[in-house]
């Protein structure tokens, strides 16, 4: 099975462009033929699902490139005959909960697991993990159930960021990551901080992007948290 998965922490690095740092990774991971991508843009919540997708259209132009854009009408026809599946960011509940109303889900997980590539970002890429239980995203819609594609044997953190603010008293990311794992003390979570992605081919996985990861696990009655540098060999995690 080869499945090939890229997923990037968001859309944006920085003061960089919307998927400006992200458009060359793409490139190297689909190549310089034409490639017709399925476009899913379920994360939005204001359901401008066209306008979302000239987005990705005006930030990836002059790749060779044509971008469908999934609607309500057509999701099943165009993810059947796609050769990649685009996954936008936005809110995770939303995205999860209008796959499983459209009934697309294991449609898209046969198709990858077919060979056909996956790229996701944010939302995106919380959707390639186990479940989408470490989502960083309000709860806005009931999906029915919280799991995911399941790509990764683990969970996906986008857009991890743990530093204090001052005057705030709500959990840090570290302790609502811990309180998953106090929980869940058989799961295994990837932290990914702005500017970093993961990328899954010939059942090897590494770490991508100019930032650096982290690994969370229970052992030992406690959390613990390694640091993932930039092209790490992260295939211990696939087993």
């Amino acid at each position: 099975m080869n499945i090939r998965v890229l997923t990037f922490s968001s859309s944006k690095e920085g003061n960089y462009g919307y998927l400006e740092t992200a458009a060359p990774l793409i490139q190297n991971f689909l190549g310089d033929k034409p490639l017709t991508i399925a476009f899913v843009p379920f994360a939005s919540v204001d359901g401008d699902y066209e306008a979302y997708s000239n987005k990705v259209r005006i930030a990836l132009q002059g790749l060779p490139y044509t971008i469908h854009t999934l609607n309500p009408e057509n999701a099943k026809t165009i993810i059947e005959n796609a050769q990649v599946i685009m996954v936008g960011g936005g809110n995770t509940f939303k995205l999860l909960h209008d796959l499983y109303q459209l009934e697309v889900m294991e449609l898209i997980r046969e198709r990858v697991k077919s060979g056909i590539p996956y790229i996701g970002w944010s939302a995106g890429a919380n959707l390639a993990g186990e479940t989408i239980s470490t989502s960083n995203d309000m709860p806005i819609v009931n999906p029915g159930n919280f799991i995911a594609l399941e790509f990764f044997p683990f969970q996906i953190n986008p857009h991890y960021y743990n530093q204090p603010i001052t005057g705030f008293n709500g959990e840090t990311r570290d302790q609502r990551l811990t309180e998953f794992l106090q929980l869940n003390p058989t799961k295994q979570i990837v932290a990914l901080p702005e500017g970093t992605a993961l990328l899954l081919e010939e059942e090897k996985l590494k770490l991508l992007g100019n930032n650096i990861a982290y690994f969370f696990e229970w052992k030992d009655n406690s959390v613990t948290k390694q640091v993932l540098r930039n092209e790490t060999n992260l295939s211990f995690l696939l087993s």
